[in-house]
């Protein structure tokens, strides 16, 4: 197959899910902060946590509908880019994705018109099941898409039989060994990503002077949310490293620049990685470091890159995106830290004040998140290169034979597309953080709207 077409496809179904991958991972966290401010408006039945309900809502939904216009462009680049993946994988790959569809998009799309419309139309019980189910649902989603990724990465409980992928074991192709960690180390990141989009519209709000009753409430619950999360996900990605160190230690070897097996391997901080002459250049290592995060032993044996000759893929783009993902991350934590003890003394107030210094730092981390989740997801998905189904299928195997211009074509105007829709995007929150509905609507009057009160 020529290399252009496997590699423009690539660069395709990249800036695709690229795109997609930024607002489900908002959405997913997002609709529980939701549900959290719904409960204490009911509990407490303070406009302040009704205004922070109202206005994230309206971030929900836009976030919401590019998420799902994205997903299904997304999904046509298994037919367009990709056709051998779905004819060899399609009895695994279909049903999980047809699961997504009934269990988590028919869910949220059920409710997300109560949890957006329905205060004053139905009942608050009901306005609250409709927000938990919505949040339920794009759980789900995660859930099931998560699932296919991680057989992917890690196949289980099918057989090839006459080049298709026969499933044997539903259970063991569904929760597929890295499955658990993979799940986890989603959700986690979507929850910090959400966190420091909510801290960063309102610190943005505080520093114009925009801010409600609600920017205070939901700037503190997100800065509480954002130091439990952290440490929970550094544990967690420990244990999937661990995961991936047993299944594929091709990747680990990539992103390590581990060149050669060796036990007591360094840790490399940072450095040049030279595919060609096998070695990184200016690397500032650590004796025997990488052994102990890698396998929790000093002497721990590391399998190099050159015990996977034409199986292991490109380092540089795993290396440096691993280390971004890391560096975010430990940033994200310690601005966590310095936020909740400036928080912590105003816990009790209803407004609180934070140093200009903080609230900026805040402002810029606004899409930390994004920036931590796609050098993650770089990690995962370069890294399983070359195959499609790791070990068993190659990537170069299943692209389409269309011709590489067409192929460039369609990905200049993806990046178009993408580029405006963004913009658009940060903008819009941009003007509906400085412009501000100063309270709540009020419900719609009649016997309806008595029915809500």
């Amino acid at each position: 197959m020529d290399l252009d077409t496997l590699l423009l496809s690539r660069l395709q179904f990249a800036a695709n899910i690229s795109f997609h991958i930024l607002f489900p991972t908002i959405t997913i966290a997002l609709g529980w902060f939701l549900l959290f401010f719904r409960i204490r408006f009911v509990q407490t039945r303070e406009q302040a946590w009704e205004e922070a309900y109202y206005f994230w809502t309206k971030v929900f939904a836009l976030s919401f509908a590019l998420g799902v216009v994205s997903g299904v462009t997304m999904s046509f680049q298994f037919g367009t880019n990709w056709p051998g993946f779905m004819e060899k994988a399609g009895n695994i790959a279909g049903p999980l994705l047809g699961y997504e569809v009934l269990t988590a998009f028919f869910l949220e799309a059920s409710f997300l018109g109560i949890m957006l419309f329905g205060r004053g139309r139905v009942s608050e019980r009901v306005h609250l099941i409709a927000t938990f189910l919505v949040a339920l649902g794009t759980t789900f989603s995660a859930f099931w898409i998560l699932s296919l990724n991680s057989w992917m990465q890690t196949p289980a409980g099918a057989e090839m039989v006459n080049g298709e992928f026969m499933p044997l074991d539903w259970f063991a192709i569904v929760f597929n060994p890295s499955f658990p960690y993979r799940l986890a180390h989603k959700l986690l990141a979507s929850g910090l990503t959400a966190s420091f989009l909510v801290a960063g519209l309102c610190a943005w709000q505080l520093i114009k002077g925009s801010a409600t009753g609600g920017t205070h409430k939901a700037l503190r619950t997100a800065v509480f949310a954002a130091v439990l999360l952290a440490p929970v996900q550094i544990f967690v990605g420990d244990l999937h490293g661990l995961n991936t160190l047993k299944h594929q230690p091709a990747k680990i070897a990539a992103l390590e620049g581990i060149w050669e097996t060796e036990r007591g391997a360094p840790l490399t901080l940072i450095g040049i990685p030279d595919e060609a002459e096998r070695t990184t250049h200016y690397a500032l290592k650590v004796p025997k470091l990488g052994s102990l995060i890698l396998a929790h032993d000093w002497d721990a044996e590391i399998k190099g890159l050159s015990e996977f000759p034409n199986a292991h893929p490109p380092v540089a783009p795993v290396f440096y995106a691993f280390r971004v993902m890391v560096g975010v991350g430990t940033l994200m934590l310690l601005v966590a830290l310095w936020s909740v003890w400036k928080v912590w003394p105003q816990r009790t107030s209803a407004r609180i004040a934070l140093p200009r210094p903080l609230l900026w730092t805040l402002a810029a981390m606004t899409f930390s998140g994004w920036l931590a989740t796609l050098a993650g997801w770089y990690v995962t998905e370069i890294g399983r290169q070359p195959f499609i189904v790791y070990g068993l299928l190659r990537t170069a195997d299943v692209v389409t034979p269309i011709a590489p211009a067409n192929v460039a074509a369609t990905l200049v105007a993806y990046l178009v597309v993408y580029g405006l829709l963004l913009i658009t995007y940060v903008g819009v929150l941009k003007y509906m953080a400085e412009n501000p509905v100063k309270h709540a609507p009020e419900a719609p009057s009649g016997e309806m709207g008595k029915a809500g009160a």
